[in-house]
Order: C-alpha cells, then structure tokens, then sequence
C-alpha cells in the first residue's frame, strides 16, 4: 500500500475540504461479504478530524471523545438494523454480560441511557450522499441537535467496510460530525487482510496493500479510533493471518496515536456447513478466551464478538428467542476481565509483542537482551497454515511517551487453546500480579512469578511500583 497525498482545504464544512490521491489494488476474494446478512465482516472504526483553529476559537464545544471505559460490544444483534430491538429485556441480558457499547435507533437511546449503557446509533441520515442534498443536509443538522447532548449516545454509526476510493466522502462527513459533535464518534468499520485488492482499493501483496489501506484511511478519514474483524476459525483449522492483522493494526494505531477494537469471530454464518472443511465454526469458551487475551496482548481498547444474535447465523451469544447461548456465559467473566485490564493499560504505551513456541505470520520472537524472559525458556515449535497456534506471548507496556525499553506492565499469555500451562516469568525487579475479577494488584514475593495460565488466558503483571 503506497502512501498518498491528503490536502485538507476550504469546502462545504466552514472551509473544510478534501483532496486526495489514492492507490487501487487487485487481489482475491473476501468470502464473507457476499451473504444477505453481512455473511462475515465486522470491523468497526470509529472515527473523527480536526476543527479549523478560528472555528475552535470561537465556538465552544463539547470535549472530544476519548474511550472511556474500554469498549465491549457486538455486531449483528439487538438495535442492529434487521436485528431484534433494543427492548429493556434486551439492555438488562446486554449489561448483565458485561457488555457496555449497544447498537440502537435514536428511539431506543432512552433504553440505552436506562441501563447503564452506551449507543451506537444508526441512521439513514449518516452518508455522504446526505452532505449534497440541502434538504437532506437540514434534516441531519436536526438530528443531530437533538441526539448529541443526550446521556445514550456513544458514537453515529455510518458504514462497515469501505473501500478506499470511498475514503474522501466519508473523511468529508467524518469531519462534518466532529465541527458539530466532537464528543461523540463517526463509527467506521475496516476490512480484515484477507479482503481482496478490489475491496481494499490498494495494490500489492497482503502486508503492501493492507498497510496502504490503513494509511490512506487514516490520512483521509482522520479517525478517532480504528477497528476491523478477523475471523480465522474453521471446521478444519485456523487460517494463519490473525496476528498478522493485529500486529499491523497495532502498529498504525501506535502511529497515529489512536486506539483500536478488534471484532472476533463468535459464530458461523453458513448454517448446515459442519460438514464444508472451509466453512467456519462456532468458537468455544476456551477460544473465546483467547481471542480476549490476545485482543488485549497487542493494546486493544476495544473488543466486539461476531453475531450476537443474527438471522442466519449459528453460535452467536443469545438465540432468537433471547436465551444466552454458551457463548454468553462465558463471555460474562470474560468480557469484565477485557474491561479490567484494559482499563490498566489505557494511560500506558504499547511497547513491543513477542512470541515463543510458534511464530505464525506477523510474529516476532522474543529478543536475546529480553529483559522479561522465560525460566525454563519456551522451546521452539514448528508452524505450518491451518494449526492452532501454541506457546507463549508476551507483551510489554510502559509509561506515556515511552518507546523502547523493557517497560513497567507484561501481559503473558498462553496461546494455546487446548492446554492449560504453567510458565515462570524472570522480571528486572519485584513484581506484582494483578487480579481482573477483584481489581487489585498483589506482590509476588520477589523478581521471579510462578503464572498458571488458563487455555487460552493471560495475567497480567508489573514491576512493584
């Protein structure tokens, strides 16, 4: 992906305006686009621009968006358009699991606002196209007077998965929300690795023209926070691009200094395929768990599961009916345990990911002058396409501004999904382990941590302050 030229300058937005050079590209197929019911993608990106500095001057304005609490939330599900409403009985199950981010109808914001939570509205007003109709430009001017103060809103959800030649429209609206609503979010989503050439609008290998997409998404668009879904499990394996697609999330966050959401796979979307190798399948417990951790592992702020309830979709979190699923139960501890620790991480910098065991796409080893290591080390393994992947991760995080060194926070994780394992964590200095169900961090006994790690789980671990 090939970087590009963006020139904000005076337009229809109080002299703001967009030009802009992009690259097209060519590659396979993205599969789950094609079914009636957005058949796989969720990667929501939440975005927003810059106020010129004399309208700033001004006009005073609502606080810009920050994260907050760290988002938990879903796609395809109640609020959702084609989905069930936002009833109380709905909001009640959604808060009840941890869930904290909710998709709604400006209707449905007083449920939202009732039970604790935050919305994410749709609106046939939220497209470019509204910005060159006069009339239709009035109408969302009002909808927006009316929503933006209330207690509900989160973010205004405009589009899922925009190729780049899309880009220069959306960064126009994206820019006409925030001169009106700073302190709420333009929520986008992002295609994953696998999308083809056509719908990214890049050229170039995978890394290439992915990389490029997000560059010249965050150039034009200006977002917030970035998010995109990955959905890697199938009925006979794992496709091998999940950890690249974070890593490479991860590093255009930490270069535009926004946050990321991950959407992950908590359903299949070809009913009746059990028996299709390449059909995906409905994840467990276990792996939920590790698509947690590791979300959190790469400095996620925000997490989304892939349907909650959707037609045509099996797994998923609740049924049609409204009864939870396995999936739901599960996800209650889980998705407070994303909250905790990323609450933890939030004020520090992502400093650097390293893998022992296999090393899949995108992966980095742990390096010789590692000043967190194993005891014993984590022996090598051999990794070939399709295998779960197994070992152990280790990410380091440290205090703002810092980008090199051990850092003060390591979240170990183990990445196989199988196997519970014990690992023994050498640190630089005493250390303290923290507990996500209680909140509190507690001494260890010394520079040297015993950690038993669930299937799939994580713990997260510090240097005694």
């Amino acid at each position: 992906m090939k970087s590009f030229v963006l020139y904000l300058a005076a337009s229809v937005v109080l002299g703001l305006g967009l030009a802009i050079l992009w690259a097209r590209r060519g590659r396979g197929h993205h599969t789950r686009a094609n079914t009636g019911h957005r058949a796989v993608i969720a990667a929501v990106t939440l975005a927003s621009t810059w106020i010129p500095g004399s309208l700033a001057a001004a006009t005073p304005v609502p606080a810009e968006w920050t994260v907050g609490t760290p988002i938990v939330t879903y796609w395809a599900g109640p609020g959702y358009p084609g989905g069930a409403a936002l009833n109380d009985a709905a909001a009640v199950q959604l808060a009840a699991g941890g869930w904290n981010v909710v998709w709604c109808h400006e209707s449905e914001l007083d449920v939202v606002q009732r039970h604790g939570l935050r919305g994410m509205m749709t609106h046939s007003l939220l497209t470019p196209a509204t910005l060159d109709d006069p009339k239709q430009r009035g109408a969302l001017d009002d909808l927006i007077a009316r929503v933006r103060r209330h207690p509900g809103l989160y973010a205004y959800h405009l589009i899922d998965e925009p190729s780049a030649d899309k880009f220069p429209a959306l960064g126009r609206l994206v820019a006409y929300l925030r001169l009106r609503d700073p302190a709420h979010l333009a929520y986008i989503n992002l295609l994953p690795t696998y999308a083809s050439n056509e719908q990214l609008g890049t050229a170039g290998d995978t890394v290439t023209a992915y990389t490029a997409h997000l560059r010249q998404y965050v150039a034009m668009v200006r977002p917030r926070l970035l998010s995109y879904d990955h959905y890697q499990f199938t009925n006979t394996g794992d496709t091998p691009h999940y950890f690249l697609n974070l890593a490479l999330m991860r590093t255009q966050a930490l270069a535009a200094g926004v946050p990321f959401l991950n959407i992950v796979q908590a359903s299949c979307w070809v009913p009746g395929s059990a028996a299709s190798p390449a059909a995906p399948r409905v994840p467990n417990g276990d792996e939920m768990r590790y698509l947690v951790y590791t979300t959190l592992a790469y400095g996620a702020q925000g997490i989304s599961y892939y349907v909650y309830c959707y037609p045509a979709h099996e797994g998923g979190i609740a049924r049609a009916d409204g009864t939870p699923t396995p999936l739901y139960h599960a996800l209650t501890s889980l998705n407070r345990e994303f909250v905790a620790i990323a609450k933890e991480l939030q004020p520090l910098t992502s400093l650097g990911v390293s893998h022992t065991g296999m090393l899949p796409p995108g992966t980095e080893p742990l390096p010789p002058a590692a000043v967190f290591t194993f005891d014993p080390p984590v022996p090598a393994l051999a990794y070939h396409p399709g295998n779960r992947v197994q070992g152990v991760l280790l990410s380091r995080f440290g205090r703002p501004g810092t980008t090199t060194g051990a850092g003060t926070h390591v979240l170990v994780v183990n990445l196989d999904y199988r196997a519970e394992r014990s690992v023994v964590l050498n640190g630089p200095a005493p250390l303290e382990r923290f507990d996500a169900a209680s909140g509190q961090w507690a001494a260890v006994g010394g520079a040297r941590a015993e950690l038993h790690l669930a299937k799939g789980g994580g713990m997260l671990m510090r240097v005694r302050p």
